[in-house]
């Protein structure tokens, strides 16, 4: 009598935020579902801690052990479409791994929720065939690329490689205005697509990716272009998410989530302004999206850009040790930079140097010119008109602030109107204004130059693309608008305001703030910095950024700041912090006395941080990640003869980018 065949085993991941499971369980396909199940699919098991049904994915399908431990049976296949490809899950554990994190975090930002119209929809209709780029579009991405030598055998070597992109506006055929980056990195993606492979482009925003949409406008054949952005609807994204499954190359852009697209063939991923700090994601465990394409190309091959108008030290400290290539331009081409100051017998308090302010007044005869400042609204910041001391709510202590001209004070926490504010150090009833923001220095401007018109660009008026007209464009920092054939000036103010803020990378960050806007400007136009001096200046004025990135490392090298170590924040009640700290010490020896910074009390729970070496970085992990897991256990545990209390667990965060405790 023949033996029954042995039952297979699924191995699956469970999607759960309880870090304790975050490893692969052992399941027994039964007999009506041995034809459905398969690596990759959504799966329903039984989670027999919790005595329900979740959700998980199959990452193999193999042979039962040796063991005859019992094992659960799969409850059912959600979706028989494999969304978890071997590469996607290989790019997630390692980004998990390296961050002390949960695999099943990092696939809920990669792989949308099923939507089932969609699903069928993709399986009803006919595969996409391999796209075929046409001889026009291969010969304008060469000749793209040209101005970079060596740049096309990069790609064609899967290199890793930066490069500081052409800081100028660009008129494409199609009519439309463009940073001339977005063309750029579009020919990167029409060359890599041309010699069948895949093209992923990581940009910040929405507004970053209409600028590259618009680049490859008529470069690519129908079907092959894939929009991979979180604010697309539910079916959108995730019919995008099926397309990168198919067989057939495509080239995909998108935000911060883009880097996981499972596509085929990948030739090529490219970010774009990797400083910006929407590339970082907020959620656990907070990977980078710099890091995980790095990852991304180190196990699928490829060429790796990191293209700005700035170059982040994260970026210099790769190029420094090698493992980042330096492509420059054949032609350096700079903004025309100027450094503006008050001159004898003006006012010390003037926000707008009289060379500035000649300087806008002649490019208004010509087109429009770019104001950047620092906040949006009228007045962000209300102070005692008497000693000077900030306006703060009596109710929450949120800052006050102006809606406009003689407005009664409003908390910019609480929202509530502070009717009858007295300053507490001096009982004063008067406030001063000591900003401006946006409206109000339109207003300012639009009464210096009558007849003008003043266009006000921030979160709350989003403006995109302005015409060739005469007009003041007042805009906060990264909120300005592409003006057509590029602005006729530009002024940067607020400046000294913006370096005052208590940031460690505040220096590098004002630079990409000013360099981008610098690039906007048309070909020599003047570019006024107003009131800043020191190494970012010069940094501007000389267009040096990678030289200032190198002098930041320089300068962090020996005081142990990041990016020059890696820095871990561990959160939680005291017992778990120093419990996690004992442990690392224990498993890493070489982390000496000054590599721990606290713990302190930081809000309802205590905090430290760990420097290490990039060396140490996958020991530190595991024995964070460790802490993290027992953490978790023991909170799942009520002691003996009590009811079970929800008590704070460990939360670990690796590659904070700054040392505020």
């Amino acid at each position: 009598m023949a033996r029954p065949a042995p039952q297979r085993v699924a191995r699956v991941l469970i999607d759960s935020p309880l870090p304790q499971l975050d490893r692969l369980f052992d399941y027994a396909v039964p007999a009506p579902l041995a034809d459905e199940v398969a690596a990759g699919v959504r799966v329903r098991v039984p989670l027999r801690s919790a005595g329900r049904m979740v959700d998980g994915f199959v990452v193999e399908v193999g042979e039962p052990d040796a063991s005859d431990r019992p094992l659960s049976e799969l409850d059912g296949v959600v979706s028989p479409v494999p969304v978890l490809t071997p590469g996607l899950y290989s790019l997630v554990r390692r980004a998990a791994d390296r961050a002390a994190g949960s695999a099943s975090d990092i696939l809920r930002l990669a792989i949308p929720k099923r939507m089932v119209r969609a699903e069928k929809a993709w399986l009803a209709a006919e595969p996409p065939t391999a796209p075929v780029v046409e001889p026009a579009a291969q010969a304008w991405a060469e000749h793209a690329l040209s101005g970079f030598p060596g740049l096309g055998d990069a790609l064609r070597d899967g290199l890793r490689i930066a490069v500081d992109a052409p800081p100028r506006p660009l008129r494409l055929e199609s009519g439309a205005d463009v940073g001339e980056w977005a063309a750029l990195l579009a020919a990167a993606a029409v060359v890599t697509l041309a010699r069948g492979k895949s093209a992923i482009v990581v940009v910040p925003d929405h507004r970053d990716r209409a600028e590259l949409e618009a680049a490859l406008d008529g470069r690519l054949p129908d079907g092959a272009l894939v929009r991979d952005d979180a604010k697309q609807s539910g079916p959108a994204r995730y019919a995008a998410f099926l397309r990168t499954l198919a067989d057939a190359p495509c080239v995909v852009i998108g935000n911060r989530s883009a880097v996981y697209a499972p596509v085929i063939d990948l030739g090529l991923v490219a970010l774009w302004d990797d400083g910006d700090p929407l590339l970082a994601e907020q959620l656990s465990p907070g990977v980078h999206a710099r890091d995980a394409a790095l990852l991304r190309q180190e196990l699928d091959g490829g060429a790796l850009i990191f293209a700005g108008h700035t170059r982040t030290t994260d970026v210099e400290r790769l190029v420094a040790v090698g493992w980042v290539t330096d492509i420059p331009a054949a032609r350096r081409i700079s903004p025309r930079v100027v450094l503006s100051a008050t001159r004898e017998g003006e006012s010390r308090g003037a926000r707008v140097p009289s060379a500035a302010y000649a300087a806008a007044a002649e490019a208004l005869a010509h087109g429009p010119v770019l104001v950047q400042v620092a906040r949006p609204g009228y007045a962000p910041v209300l102070v005692c008109a008497q000693c000077r001391h900030p306006s703060r709510c009596k109710h929450c202590a949120g800052p006050l602030h102006a809606a406009r001209q003689g407005a009664a004070p409003t908390c910019s926490w609480c929202g509530r109107t502070a009717l009858g504010w007295a300053c507490p150090e001096c009982s004063s009833t008067r406030v001063r204004m000591a900003s401006s923001g946006t409206e109000r220095t339109a207003d300012e401007l639009g009464r210096a130059f009558p007849g003008v018109r003043v266009i006000v660009a921030d979160g709350d008026h989003p403006v995109s693309h302005v015409d060739a007209r005469p007009a003041l464009v007042i805009a906060t920092r990264g909120a300005e608008p592409i003006a057509a054939g590029g602005y006729r000036a530009v002024l940067l103010l607020d400046g000294d305001r913006m370096l005052l803020a208590d940031d460690l990378r505040i220096g590098e960050s004002c630079l990409r703030w000013w360099s981008n806007a610098a690039a906007l400007a048309a070909p020599g136009a003047p570019v006024h910095l107003v009131g800043v001096a020191g190494p970012v200046a010069r940094a501007l004025a000389t267009w040096t950024q990678a030289a200032y990135a190198r002098g930041e490392l320089a300068d962090r090298a020996p005081l142990r700041m990041p990016p020059t170590v890696r820095v871990a924040a561990l959160d939680g009640s005291r017992a778990a912090v120093e419990a996690a700290l004992g442990a690392l010490g224990t498993a890493v020896p070489e982390l000496d006395a000054t590599a721990i910074l606290g713990p302190v009390a930081h809000d309802d729970s205590v905090r430290a941080l760990v420097r290490f070496d990039y060396a140490l970085g996958m020991r530190v992990a595991d024995s964070l990640r460790a802490s993290v897991v027992s953490a978790a256990v023991k909170a799942r545990r009520p002691a003996k003869g009590r009811a079970g209390t929800v008590r704070p667990t460990l939360r670990v965060r690796v590659d904070v980018p700054d040392l505020d405790l």
